[in-house]
């Protein structure tokens, strides 16, 4: 078999002797994902429940996780309707559609920020109750309704 063959296939480079290349974890073991992969997880699963109860009305809004919140809020400042806060720390927030500064529509957003949840919850369960909190708290104020409304038990 000459080098010119098509069947013939080359290793993979080893280069510079820096070892191997691909993944060094088996796609099955939990420390695959990383922090804010696993995060990205959680949020889709404490979403989902809430996009299939309103699957027409949440069709058009995109869901995105950003890591810190790019706004400064006052603690002596009125935060507006649009933004889940503990404090003067936003935990989430509603984007409505609008146009970009290229002309071009965008969709609704709802952005949740995973430093500070993650920084107040310190369990798993704990993260996974904020998180469920703040997302019924923005996909309420999205579709213009009382977040009792969407989960009887909000803010008990």
């Amino acid at each position: 078999m000459s080098k010119a063959d098509p069947l013939h296939i080359r290793p993979a480079r080893d280069r510079r002797a820096r070892g191997p290349r691909g993944p060094l974890l088996p796609i099955g073991v939990p420390r695959y994902r990383s922090r804010s992969m696993a995060f990205d997880q959680l949020v889709l699963e404490s979403y989902a429940p809430l996009h299939n109860s309103y699957p027409d009305q949440l069709s058009g809004v995109d869901l995105a996780v950003d890591t810190i919140p790019r706004m400064r809020l006052r603690p002596d400042s009125i935060i507006p309707d649009d933004i889940v806060a503990d404090g003067p720390v936003p935990l989430g927030r509603v984007l409505a559609a609008g146009v970009d500064r290229y002309g071009s529509p965008t969709r609704a957003r709802i952005v949740v920020f995973r430093a500070p949840i993650e920084h107040r919850a310190k369990t798993a369960t704990e993260r996974s109750e904020l998180l469920t909190w703040v997302l019924t708290a923005l996909v309420a104020y999205h579709l213009n309704l009382d977040p009792r409304d969407i989960d009887p038990d909000f803010g008990l």
